[in-house]
């Protein structure tokens, strides 16, 4: 291994081994947190670290770069597990059930409608997770808060959508835990088990109030 990829290898290590201890200081299984690693702006180089190390959860912003890596890389490692954590555009939902096997950023109807069509003409059944702008900013992507029950209502209903889960960005200048409170609080009331919440700077808060699935990426590849 060249020196990069020793320190990516080690600080995955580390980063696991601080989710493991967080979830028991939380008085959960230390394997009730999943890792999804994101990977975006990271080549394969820097990528095959972590999957020879085993992992197989990571996580990509965009389907045009996703695109650019992953199928070479599930040529070489089985079972990989790949999740779209940023915006999806409804003329681009064919590819990402194509390529995807986890969509964590439903948002709207037009997307959830491209969706359900996309997995019927494929037969592929993903899992979904619906994204909560709980800071309500103009400039970031989901749902509000307050529509949140009835719009994972319609997914079900209207589309067929089996939803998984919800998952949130807090405002970068604002204490994440009301979000991350607020998340559990709405995934509970809508009756869904996975909460998607918790990123590089923040993901151990995330543990105390119920993450199910963090994203972390530039705390295990330094910054971008």
């Amino acid at each position: 291994m060249s020196d990069r990829s020793n320190q990516i290898h080690q600080t995955f290590l580390n980063i696991c081994n601080k989710i493991a201890i967080r979830a028991k200081e939380a008085d959960r299984k230390s394997d009730s947190v999943k890792l999804t690693v994101v990977t975006k702006t990271f080549d394969a180089d820097d990528i095959s670290p972590i999957l020879e190390a085993g992992h197989r959860i990571f996580g990509e912003n965009r389907v045009q770069e996703a695109q650019s890596k992953w199928p070479d890389l599930r040529e070489k490692y089985e079972n990989i597990e790949l999740h779209l954590i940023g915006p999806l555009q409804s003329n681009k939902a064919a590819e990402a059930v194509a390529l995807f096997d986890v969509i964590e950023t439903i948002d709207r109807e037009k997307i959830a409608a491209a969706i359900s069509s996309e997995m019927s003409k494929q037969d592929r059944n993903l899992r979904l997770f619906v994204q909560v702008n709980t800071g309500l900013e103009a400039q970031k992507a989901g749902i509000a808060p307050q529509e949140t029950l009835a719009f994972v209502q319609m997914c079900k209903e209207k589309y067929g959508l089996e939803i998984a889960g919800l998952m949130c960005i807090p405002p970068f200048d604002e204490n994440p835990g009301p979000h991350f409170a607020l998340l559990e609080k709405l995934a509970r009331e809508a009756g869904l088990s996975e909460l998607s919440m918790g990123m590089s700077g923040d993901y151990e808060t995330a543990i105390d109030f119920g993450a199910t699935s963090v994203r972390v990426g530039s705390a295990i590849f330094g910054s971008r």
